[in-house]
C-alpha cells in the first residue's frame, strides 16, 4: 500500500476517535486497595533512578478493579531537548507487539479462519521445504528434514524452530546474522520469504527459543485477513479499542514531538542493532517488534484481556480463549533454549510468559499473572488474581532488566488490601 494512501486511512479512522486516556476510569488509591504513601515511595524510587541517570523518564500506570490508581509521567521525554515527559508520550514497544499479533491471530481462530494445529506452510507455502540445521562436532552444518511441520501454535509459543540471530552462537544463528533479513526496504512478505530460506535451529515443537516466530505469525494474519498487518490491526483492535496512537510508524508528523527518546549513549538493543527511527516509514510491519504505543493505548488492550476479552460492551475474544492463551503451553515436553527469557516460575503461553508458581521467581506476583516486555525498556504484567495490570513505558534499553524487579516489588508493596 503506498505511504500516502496508508496515511489517508490512518487519519480517516482516527481523526474523530477519542484518545485512549479519555476513556480511563480513575479511582483513588485507597478505593482499589493501594496505600497512597506507598505509591509515593514508588514515585520517589523512579525519580531517584532518573536522578542517577538510569533512564531519561518514564510513564507508569497501575489499574485495579477497572480503575486507574496511579498514572504518572516522570523525568524527560527527550533528554537532548530536555522536553518534560508527558502522559501521552509515544514509545517504541518492540516485543510488546507480540501479544497484540497473537491476539489478532486468536481472533481469526475464533472466526474459524485459522487453527492452531495448522501447518504454517498451509498459509505460507515458502516454508514447505524448510530444513533443520544440525551442527556436527566439527562445526559443519547438516540439513535434515523436520520431523513435523511447524504449526501456528508453534509460532505463538516460540517453538517453531525459528530463532533470532543475536541470542547465542552456532552455525544457524550465524546464518541469521549474515542473512541481512531487513536489508533494503522489504515488505513483510519479502522479509518472511527471506526467513524461510534459512534453516531452523531446532526441530519444531521441541525447544523454546525467542525468535522471529511472531513476525511470521503477523504474515499469517495478513494472508488470512487479506490485507496488510497495519490494516488488520486497525480494524480488529486499534479502532474499536480507541488505540489512536498505536501504529508501526509515525505517519502523522504532528505526533513527532511526542516520541520518547533514550540517552544518546543508550540506543543499542543488542547485537549491533539500535533503536529505530519510526518517523522513517518503511514497508516492513513487524508483528514481533514493530509497534509504537502509549501507556493509555496499551492499557486499553490490557483492559480487554484482563476483562476476559470484552471491553465497553464489545467482545474481542471469548473468556475461554483468553484463559487458554494465558495457560502453560510448554508443559514438561518443551525444553528451554540456552537463553531462557521466560525465567524461573514461569512458562510460556500464547504470546505471553505465564506464572505457574507463587514462589520460585525472584519477581513478585501471583500464579496466573502474564507478562512481557520490549527491548527498549517497556514492560507490562496482568495479575488476574488481583484484578490488576501495570504498564511501564521508558526508552532505556540497557536498564530494562534492573528496573522490572523494582517495579514488581514496589507495586505489590503498595497493595494493602
Amino acid at each position: 500500500m503506498p505511504h500516502y494512501v496508508r496515511l489517508f486511512w490512518v487519519l480517516f479512522f482516527f481523526a474523530a476517535a477519542p484518545a485512549a486516556a479519555d476513556r480511563l476510569a480513575t479511582g483513588t488509591p485507597a478505593s482499589v486497595g493501594f496505600a497512597s504513601d506507598r505509591l509515593q515511595r514508588l514515585t520517589e524510587a523512579l525519580q531517584g533512578e532518573i536522578g542517577k541517570g538510569t533512564m531519561p523518564g518514564a510513564v507508569l500506570m497501575i489499574q485495579r478493579n477497572g480503575k486507574v490508581a496511579y498514572f504518572e509521567a516522570l523525568g524527560v521525554q527527550d533528554p537532548e531537548r530536555k522536553t518534560p515527559m508527558r502522559k501521552d508520550a509515544i514509545f517504541r514497544i518492540y516485543s510488546m507487539s507480540k501479544p497484540i499479533t497473537t491476539t489478532a491471530a486468536m481472533m481469526l481462530v475464533e472466526q474459524g479462519r485459522l487453527a492452531l494445529a495448522d501447518p504454517v506452510q498451509k498459509y505460507l507455502p515458502e516454508f514447505k521445504d524448510v530444513q533443520v540445521g544440525e551442527e556436527k562436532p566439527d562445526k559443519t552444518l547438516e540439513l535434515v528434514a523436520p520431523r513435523r511441520p511447524m504449526s501456528v501454535q508453534d509460532l505463538m509459543r516460540h517453538t517453531a524452530g525459528l530463532t533470532y540471530g543475536f541470542f547465542g552462537e552456532g552455525a544457524v544463528k550465524k546464518a541469521y546474522r549474515e542473512a541481512n533479513l531487513d536489508a533494503g526496504d522489504p515488505s513483510t512478505a519479502e522479509f518472511v520469504a527471506r526467513l524461510a530460506k534459512l534453516p531452523l535451529v531446532y526441530q519444531p515443537g521441541t525447544t523454546w527459543d525467542y525468535s522471529h516466530a511472531t513476525d511470521v505469525l503477523g504474515r499469517v494474519v495478513e494472508v488470512v485477513a487479506g490485507k496488510p498487518l497495519s490494516a488488520a490491526f486497525r480494524e480488529m483492535l486499534f479502532e474499536p479499542l480507541g488505540m489512536t496512537d498505536t501504529s508501526f510508524y509515525l505517519e502523522d508528523p504532528s505526533k513527532y514531538p511526542r516520541l520518547a527518546e533514550p540517552f544518546a549513549a543508550d540506543r543499542s538493543i543488542g547485537a549491533g542493532a539500535v533503536l529505530n527511527d519510526p518517523r522513517e516509514v518503511r514497508k516492513y510491519e513487524s508483528g514481533g517488534g514493530g509497534l509504537l504505543s502509549t501507556a493509555a493505548d496499551y492499557a486499553r488492550f490490557l483492559s480487554m484481556l484482563a476483562n476476559g476479552g470484552e471491553l465497553d460492551g464489545k467482545r474481542y475474544l471469548s473468556p475461554k480463549t483468553v484463559a487458554y492463551m494465558t495457560s502453560d503451553h510448554m508443559g514438561d515436553v518443551i525444553k528451554r533454549g540456552p537463553y531462557d527469557l521466560v525465567g524461573p516460575g514461569y512458562k510460556f503461553g500464547l504470546g505471553f510468559a505465564v506464572r505457574t508458581e507463587a514462589g520460585v521467581s525472584p519477581l513478585a506476583g501471583s500464579p496466573g499473572d502474564f507478562t512481557w516486555g520490549g527491548a527498549a525498556g517497556t514492560y507490562f504484567w496482568v495479575d488476574p488474581k488481583e484484578k490488576m495490570f501495570v504498564v511501564f513505558m521508558m526508552q532505556a534499553p540497557s536498564k530494562r532488566g534492573p528496573l522490572r524487579p523494582l517495579l514488581r516489588d514496589m507495586v505489590y508493596a503498595a497493595m494493602v488490601e
